[in-house]
């Protein structure tokens, strides 16, 4: 398990307020990533890592899983640099959209499964 920066305190209530309002992309993503589900592998939701709030983490895997909604359209430089800094702590980032999770979960986590799987046989 990776050892991240100290994130910055003042994200707490952010990340426990975002859990409580997850958009429905990110609360079906929940369902099929919570207690192990996923290659036996722990996620947590709405974790601050740094200065940022990642959607889902395993620790475990220094995996991150970001759901991305329209917002992230016109975020694209922000998005970017943030997965830079995310990368550069050891963090691998997925993104998914949210369009995906809500039309097709299944194939989502076809893919999810197979990058837990590559990351796992790396170590």
């Amino acid at each position: 398990m990776e050892d991240y920066p100290a994130y910055d305190e003042n994200l707490k209530p952010l990340a426990s307020k975002l859990r409580k309002s997850g958009t429905l992309a990110e609360v079906l993503l929940w369902q099929s990533l919570k207690r192990g589900q996923v290659e036996g592998f722990r996620f947590i939701r709405q974790k601050p890592v740094g200065n940022y709030i990642v959607d889902f983490l395993c620790k475990e895997l220094s995996l991150a899983i970001e759901v991305d909604g329209s917002s992230h359209d016109v975020r694209g430089e922000s998005d970017r640099k943030r997965q830079k800094e995310l990368e550069a702590m050891g963090i691998t980032v997925l993104r998914v959209t949210e369009r995906d999770v809500r039309k097709d979960i299944g194939s989502v986590v076809e893919g999810i499964i197979r990058m837990v799987s590559e990351i796992s046989y790396r170590e």
